[in-house]
């Protein structure tokens, strides 16, 4: 089979498997088995790398999602390793970083942090500062370590096995977090990639607002004064954790928009 060939299949393989934009997807699989040129395509067929090619192909069709057979995902300024034992960052959560910012700060706790996107983004802004990533995984723990000395933060930056607040020590100036907020009865209604991904970073197995509820109680505790706490939510879900802020006695609690204008962030801050 030819070089034309292989990639005519491909990309009907994918456009059948229902793939929005196939020939860009074969170029970034093709990309990802083809790190060099090869002077002869026999060569790379001999060297294993067309049946790589077709297997990441294969894997792409049963909607295994992009990230996870590149192994990477670019998220604001960077580019993060990603597989199948963390979230896959996403633009929108982007806003969390942009939000948090806008404020000051020297030491950040980032609870449930994955890869450490927005923990490893927001050090690597500002480089006068230190801070500490949870995760209740200790796979996701090892995934955000290996991005940790990819930026080279390591000197700034712990990371901890803990369920919330639970092994967290000290205060901070600011927390965020990206918690599970799909309710467990819109988990089968979520795109064949989601599902790829780890169900304990999609879902509370409840109704989406349970982690909401741990970490607005727990964070005045961690808080220093005038400190800020900001999360992701999911779209429908502002006005109940804006009522949780005020209830745990946050103030300047304010919502914030994504690109697309649906409600992404709550921030809310610690009194002075």
């Amino acid at each position: 089979m030819s070089e034309a060939e292989l990639l005519a299949d491909a990309r009907r393989a994918l456009q059948e498997a229902g793939i929005e934009d196939p020939v860009r997807e074969v170029r970034l699989l093709w990309r990802a088995s083809f790190p060099k040129r090869y002077e002869e395509y026999d060569d790379a067929m001999a060297g294993g790398r067309v049946a790589s090619f077709r297997d990441l192909v294969a894997r792409r069709a049963a909607r295994e999602p992009m990230s996870h057979l590149t192994g990477r995902r670019d998220f604001y300024e960077h580019q993060f390793e990603v597989n199948a034992n963390v979230l896959d960052p996403r633009p929108d959560t982007e806003c969390l970083v942009i939000a948090a910012l806008e404020q000051p700060f020297s030491r950040v706790l980032d609870m449930g942090t994955g890869t450490g996107c927005i923990l490893l983004s927001l050090l690597a802004a500002r480089p006068e500062t230190s801070g500490v990533g949870s995760d209740l995984s200790d796979t996701a723990l090892v995934v955000a370590a290996r991005n940790t000395a990819l930026l080279e933060l390591d000197h700034r930056t712990s990371l901890i096995v803990s369920d919330w607040f639970s092994d967290v020590v000290g205060t901070f100036d600011l927390i965020v977090s990206n918690p599970p907020y799909i309710a467990a009865d819109e988990m089968a209604g979520l795109s064949p990639e989601v599902l790829h991904e780890p169900r304990m970073a999609l879902t509370d197995e409840g109704d989406g607002l349970s982690c909401y509820r741990i970490i607005a109680s727990g964070a005045p505790i961690h808080l220093s004064a005038g400190g800020w706490l900001m999360v992701e939510i999911g779209p429908t879900q502002a006005a109940a954790v804006v009522a949780m802020f005020e209830t745990a006695g946050l103030v300047n609690v304010e919502i914030r928009q994504d690109l697309d204008g649906r409600d992404r962030v709550i921030l809310g801050q610690k009194p002075l």
